[in-house]
């Protein structure tokens, strides 16, 4: 995925078994804000399941894996399973060749649902069964979304639930200075039409609202992509979003083009961008958001994702000197709620067992998310969780968004042919930036579509 960052590049793999209570990141029973009655509950009801093994296969490498085992340490001391995790480089590859050579692992956790469409039209998912879709679609945020995302066709043509989400990630942020906002009275917008009132009273007061930034060496362009995907969200039903990942809805139909217009309206008015607009597609997108802290500020707003603020100055203290709010709906479509663009992993059982199914029930309780929460890069849509053991207040308000959402979509352009999503989007959009009109800029990526074989 485009904006994921995987470190090391050898397959790695942890043995965790004979897991002690002394061994757990945080002792059982020591800290109110852990629901530990969720974790002897699971324990009291999996206690026969000593000398089993169970293999998983999932994204998570370095530091990521690390807190992984953190949280399957639970499981296995819980259980007295024995639970080998591994990772690949080169993972979305790996689990097809496994799977077609009849080796697969117990568990795969993946961050594509494609993928597991097509593994689940071959046979080689396991249905978790309707119950358990139901329980999402109950206990979390826009569980239908969740839902949605874990149902597929199986080998029979039969929709079925198939893949359990577990951990989520956030795009509809926009960032800015509160210090900034407090010194010219500028207020939190809760709508579109705020927003481009506060762009407006920005540059009636001298100042220039946004940094945006698309540079991204090959991947130029990209940027531009999750602005089009969130206003599509906003101005369109969710049905409309998934037809046009899938080229049902055409790239160059009005409704799209109507969103790449949208983007146009902050990114191709020059009192809007620092730099004009000619350094839009020319600013990297890891040093836009600069603009933010500089005196006096270049900016006072900058739109990407949760991991931005890895590219702040260094000091910035989140909540303090930077802070963001939600990319806001329309006032105007109120039925279409409050959409969230993101993404996230889902597991789903390739070899069938009762560790492996044991595994999936010990995903649901609480305590098998608040242990990575109470770290670092995690993020739930689970509403059963406790938000106080989320590590920090930034976390805990994107927390809050996830689970307040009406709809929750993945990255569109992720969900597109690599051709076009990694390819003839991100050109497009830096053609449209370039002066080239959003009808045109459509236009080619339709035609760039219509080319695959």
């Amino acid at each position: 995925m485009k904006k994921s960052f995987l470190v090391g590049v050898a397959m790695v793999a942890l043995m965790a078994g004979a897991v002690s209570a002394a061994d757990l990141k945080f002792p059982p029973g020591t800290d109110s804000k852990f629901d530990w009655k969720s974790y002897d509950d699971f324990k009291a009801a999996h206690a026969d399941l000593k000398g089993e093994t169970m293999t998983i296969f999932g994204p998570w490498r370095g530091e990521d894996e690390a807190l992984f085992t953190s949280v399957l340490n639970y499981f296995t001391e819980a259980t007295g399973v024995t639970a080998k995790y591994s990772s690949s480089e080169n993972y979305e590859q790996q689990i097809v060749i496994d799977t077609q050579a009849g080796s697969p692992p117990n568990i795969a956790i993946l961050p594509q649902p494609g993928l597991f469409a097509n593994l689940a039209s071959k046979g080689y998912l396991t249905p978790l069964g309707d119950d358990l879709g139901k329980w999402v679609k109950d206990n979390y945020g826009a569980g239908d979304s969740w839902v949605s995302y874990g149902t597929y066709k199986g080998k029979d043509g039969k929709d079925g639930f198939y893949a359990f989400p577990y951990k989520a990630d956030l795009k509809s942020l926009v960032w800015y200075s509160p210090e900034n906002f407090q010194e010219a009275g500028y207020k939190v917008p809760t709508t579109m039409e705020d927003l481009m009132k506060l762009t407006d009273q920005i540059v009636k007061d001298g100042g220039v609202p946004w940094c945006i930034g698309l540079g991204s060496g090959g991947a130029t362009g990209w940027p531009a992509t999750d602005w089009v995907e969130d206003l599509m969200l906003r101005m369109n039903p969710p049905q409309d979003y998934d037809d046009w990942t899938t080229n049902k809805l055409k790239f160059n139909d009005p409704k799209v083009v109507a969103a790449i217009e949208e983007f146009g309206k902050f990114a191709k008015n020059a009192k809007y961008v620092d730099g004009g607009v000619a350094a839009v597609a020319s600013t990297d997108f890891r040093d836009s958001p600069k603009g933010l802290f500089a005196v006096p500020p270049k900016c006072y707003l900058h739109k990407q994702a949760s991991f931005i603020p890895s590219f702040f100055p260094q000091g910035t203290k989140l909540g303090q000197d930077a802070d963001f709010f939600y990319f806001p709906p329309y006032a105007s479509h109120p039925e279409l709620g409050k959409p969230v663009e993101g993404a996230g992993t889902l597991a789903a059982i390739t070899k069938d067992s009762k560790a492996a199914r044991a595994f999936i029930a010990f995903l649901q309780t609480p305590i098998a998310q608040e242990v990575w929460m109470a770290q670092s890069g995690f993020l739930t849509p689970y509403k059963g969780v406790n938000t106080a053991a989320y590590a920090n207040d930034q976390l805990r308000k994107e927390g809050d968004i996830l689970t307040s959402a009406t709809t929750f979509r993945f990255d569109g352009s992720d969900l597109m042919p690599g051709k076009i999503g990694a390819g003839a989007f991100w050109t497009g959009m830096v053609d449209f930036v370039g002066g080239k009109s959003a009808q045109a800029s459509a236009d080619d990526i339709q035609k760039a579509w219509d080319g695959i074989k």
